[in-house]
């Protein structure tokens, strides 16, 4: 999630070390695995994960907090999935971004977030900036034990809109992520900045 900073400007995204955010200890507690018998899991079982995995308060507490950046702890998610517990501070967002192929949920667990959203499919290539058309625009808030599914291509921007609390949020993605396109806007003009890949954040 590399567009995390101070002023508002994408999750339920993965974080990316071009941000001010940081990974937690890799010996933090992990979520255990859900059993899928080999096959994919779907968008309900990936729902079903991020809310399971919010209540679980020694999980989310065991996350430690930054007040300059994001953190975060890799899970394991069901069925192969890759999942994340993310920490925001008061005032940070993710920025525009998309998820390629992968579908994926996320859950509050602490604290409220703002999901803004666009409902339509974007070229996967070839373009650097589309004109959006009226009425795409979808926004919701998310309290904690509120969360979301998607599908592919889903293109967002997560938001913690508090000025003095932070937010905690569970995010599980299948496949697990292959990159994340990864947007800015003006008015109903979107751009395409940049496309990272999994080095870029793991």
């Amino acid at each position: 999630m590399s567009s995390a900073h101070s002023a508002v400007p994408t999750a339920g995204s993965v974080p990316s070390p071009s941000s001010t955010s940081s990974p937690a200890s890799s010996s933090a507690p992990a979520a255990s695995a859900a059993s899928s018998g080999g096959t994919a899991p779907t968008i309900a079982e990936l729902l079903e994960f991020v809310r399971r995995t919010a209540r679980n308060e020694e999980l989310i507490a065991s996350l430690p907090l930054d007040p300059e950046g994001r953190t975060w702890i890799r899970l394991d998610g069901p069925g192969g999935s890759e999942a994340w517990l993310i920490g925001w501070p008061p005032g940070t967002g993710t920025g525009w971004h998309d998820h390629a192929d992968s579908i994926g949920a996320f859950t509050t667990a602490a604290g409220a977030l703002k999901e803004h959203s666009l409902a339509v499919r974007l070229p996967t290539d070839g373009w650097k900036t589309l004109e959006l058309t009226d009425g795409v625009d979808r926004s919701r808030e998310l309290a904690t034990g509120q969360g979301r599914a998607f599908g592919q291509n889903h293109v967002h921007e997560v938001l913690n809109e508090s000025e003095d609390a932070h937010a905690v949020s569970v995010h599980a993605y299948y496949p697990p992520l292959p990159r994340i396109r990864r947007f800015s806007r003006t008015g109903a003009v979107l751009r395409l900045e940049q496309t990272e890949s999994p080095e870029d954040w793991q």
